[in-house]
């Protein structure tokens, strides 16, 4: 008998007792990373909380994808600090409700798919460089100080940071930087050398509680993170019509746009990594989709921050052992429950150790196995898109860099000139189903080759027949490649045939 179905006749209170040791982690997790991540976005602490809460509670009550943990993501946190920094924090408020209305629409459009069909070098080139910036920028709140209002003046600014220090008398920012290398370096130690029977327990949490624990007891003179006394005066409702004002700006709403995106994009390919983490309920994209939009209008009139559908949170619930919303849920009223009764603990915790818990976070989505994976799977140019949509990022700002990164990827399509078409035949043959793909397989026809992916059975194999296919790209092979080894990890015998060209980077066909 499987687990899921023993846990099935076992009842809700095996569910129950899984779901609420798994909300109880990622409260843990989730804590200091949006406090974190509103401090990078440069808007107070309380905003990360609030979007939190919301992710949680109303997010996971309407998820398309029930094990996703939706929050603040460092992902938004360039976007939103260069927004803010130009508009005010006033102006995301209506930004992020326009923002949520476009998803909303999208979700209702069924628009989930086309999401997905964006090229991975693109997606992971972004990242990578939102990665960057976020080093950088915290690299200064290691030192008590405020970043600088672009990636290249932070960069420009880091050598003048160390070399101002003065080790012969400890000064604040002597102190602070040890606050925040301490947190990293408990992060970083942790993972390395904790138990297997500790495993869940978070290293940043227990690099932000030693920081805490060393500032407060030697009675450091550092900057500490500020909270409200009470949590409803960090829900700012709107008071007038005049709220709605930044929306008459054309070029608030190209904001709002690029939120939308940028946020679907990274909820979306964050499910479908969470998919294969786990053999439970799949992700209805366009439900989710939905769900977002519901999210992003809500923080959007409270005045918060963004929010997407968040990997490592979600990784660390699905690890956790949760096998329903009700997770998700709960990690929201732990959050609401935790900042509405304990504010003043929140209070104690010094600014350079969520620096630090940033500058590792940041570092992470630096992953050159991206790049080195596109560039050993699938050639030279979407290595090279990677590239300049990461240098991009960084030298110039995200929106430009992600959309010369999804230009570049339409070079892929040059060489196929007018036959660009796709078809996905189903055939139902004596050994199981059988889908034959006609012509060239690009991400033009990625969304309706998801759709058919998606409907076949669990309990046969699948023979995927590639024999007249001409082309591939590498958003359909990297599809393609997911949708094998997803399978293939469940206990699928399903085949794969095609010429050598085709079945190259597939490295699961056989």
């Amino acid at each position: 008998m499987s687990t899921a179905a023993a846990e099935t006749r076992a009842g809700p209170f095996a569910f129950f007792a899984r779901d609420f040791t798994a909300s109880i982690v990622v409260f843990l997790v989730a804590m200091p990373l949006c406090m974190g991540i509103a401090i990078a976005s440069g808007v107070p602490p309380e905003k990360g909380l609030v979007t939190g809460i919301i992710g949680g509670i109303v997010v996971g009550l309407f998820a398309g994808s029930p094990l996703q943990v939706s929050g603040p993501a460092a992902g938004l946190a360039v976007i939103v600090f260069e927004f803010v920094r130009e508009n005010g924090l006033e102006a995301l408020g209506p930004v992020l409700l326009l923002a949520g209305v476009i998803q909303l629409v999208a979700g209702a459009l069924k628009m989930g798919g086309l999401f997905r069909a964006i090229s991975p070098a693109v997606v992971h080139g972004m990242l990578a460089g939102i990665g960057a910036l976020i080093v950088i920028g915290q690299f200064h709140i290691l030192f008590d100080a405020k970043p600088m209002s672009s990636g290249l003046e932070n960069i420009a600014m880091m050598p003048a940071r160390v070399l101002g220090l003065d080790l012969s008398s400890v000064s604040a920012t002597e102190m602070a930087l040890g606050l925040g290398l301490l947190t990293i370096g408990v992060m970083l130690g942790w993972e390395k050398l904790r138990p297997k029977s500790m495993a869940l327990v978070p290293g940043a949490l227990l690099g932000v509680v030693a920081a805490t624990a060393v500032a407060w007891s030697m009675g450091l003179g550092v900057a500490r993170i500020e909270v409200p006394a009470s949590i409803g005066s960090a829900f700012a409702l709107p008071t007038s019509m005049e709220w709605f004002a930044p929306l008459a700006n054309p070029g608030l709403i190209v904001a709002a746009v690029a939120i939308a995106f940028i946020a679907s994009a990274e909820t979306l390919l964050s499910a479908a990594a969470v998919d294969r983490m786990h053999d439970g309920v799949r992700t209805e994209y366009n439900k989710e989709l939905r769900a977002q939009g519901i999210g992003n209008f809500l923080c959007g009139m409270v005045g918060a921050l963004p929010m997407t559908g968040v990997i490592v949170r979600s990784s660390a619930n699905v690890q956790a052992g949760a096998k329903t919303r009700l997770s998700t849920i709960l990690h929201g009223a732990w959050i609401l429950g935790f900042i509405a009764l304990l504010p003043w603990l929140l209070r104690e915790v010094p600014m350079a150790a969520l620096g630090g818990v940033l500058v590792v976070t940041g570092w992470r989505l630096v992953s050159l196995k991206h790049v080195q994976h596109l560039l050993k799977a699938h050639g030279y140019l979407p290595a090279a898109i990677w590239a300049v949509t990461f240098i991009l990022v960084v030298t110039t700002d995200l929106l430009t860099g992600v959309l010369v990164g999804l230009g570049l990827s339409l070079v892929e399509l040059l060489p196929h000139g007018r036959n660009l078409g796709l078809k996905v035949h189903e055939h139902e043959d004596e050994a199981g189903p059988r889908l034959e793909l006609h012509g060239a397989a690009t991400f033009l026809g990625l969304t309706r080759l998801n759709a058919v992916l998606e409907r076949q059975p669990a309990d046969r194999p699948v023979h995927l027949d590639l024999d007249r296919v001409r082309a591939m790209d590498h958003t359909t092979a990297e599809t393609l490649s997911e949708w094998i080894s997803r399978r293939r990890q469940r206990g699928h015998q399903d085949r794969v045939t095609g010429p050598a060209s085709i079945l190259k980077p597939l490295p699961l066909a056989t």
